[in-house]
């Protein structure tokens, strides 16, 4: 492994990560990009699905389920690709675009520790939105509880690994904070209509449902709501998502350019 990538340089005090971590999460908090589209727009939204009566009553389109619980699987990776595609890559572009990486190079921190730092708060946005849409949507608004905590979770963890890898493949290759913001706004609004945010999939035409099945978004949605009703769990969305993560990931690593 090269320098470069060592996490953890011997030259480099391990505490160096923590501060880097606080100073990271305080400019989070003063630009709450992350904050708004990650964890307050699907609060909103599911307060607002919530408290409308007709989401409450049973679909036979939708299976025997009703439209709220069909869509806090869809809220859930809301919260996930919001973050992954809006958040993550716009402050690592940036911070290339400004040359903070490339002087980073000369210092004892490692530039990678600023990709870390930005993974560890984006998580733990995600991580506290997901919580709070799961609990609230139970004991606030009657949502089924998961059939499966252990599969909830495993959909989740698969899920953030591939919307997150390809949020670092969109901060790998755009220029510009700017560029990453449009290059994430042109993928996070299409496969949130795959998704289902607009058309519940269990209402869609079979052939866009089956094109949903293969996109990292319906993929996602397809596992949690597996991991949320009782069933059979179909190991094929784990699976394309876990296609996504490597391959996004491996490419992410090799087109990532530090300057």
């Amino acid at each position: 492994m090269s320098a470069q990538w060592s996490l953890l340089p011997p030259s480099t005090p391990r505490a160096a990560f923590g501060k880097l971590l606080t100073s990271e999460a305080r400019l989070a908090w003063r630009q709450p990009l992350g904050l708004i589209f990650g964890l307050g727009l699907p609060v909103l939204l599911l307060v607002i699905f919530g408290s409308i009566p007709g989401f409450s009553k049973p679909s036979a389109a939708l299976g025997g389920l009703t439209l709220f619980n069909v869509y806090v699987p869809i809220l859930i990776t809301f919260v996930i690709g919001a973050l992954a595609l809006l958040s993550l890559p716009g402050p690592l572009a940036s911070y290339r675009e400004l040359g903070i990486l490339r002087r980073l190079s000369t210092t004892p921190v490692p530039p990678p520790w600023v990709l870390g730092a930005q993974l560890v708060i984006n998580f733990c946005i995600a991580a506290t939105a997901v919580i709070i849409v799961v609990v609230v949507g139970i004991t606030a608004y009657g949502a089924d509880s998961p059939s499966s905590p252990g599969g909830l979770v495993l959909a989740i963890l698969v899920a953030t690994a591939a919307l997150f890898a390809i949020g670092l493949c969109i901060a790998a290759v755009a220029r510009t904070a700017r560029g990453a913001g449009v290059l994430g706004a042109i993928a996070f609004y299409p496969l949130l209509f795959f998704a289902g945010l607009w058309v519940p999939r269990g209402e869609m035409p079979a052939a866009l449902r089956d094109i949903s099945n293969y996109t990292p978004f319906g993929a996602a949605v397809q596992a949690i709501q597996d991991a949320i009703q009782p069933g059979t769990v179909e190991w094929t969305a784990l699976l394309v998502m876990a296609a996504y993560a490597v391959a996004f990931g491996a490419l992410a690593v090799r087109v990532f350019r530090w300057e």
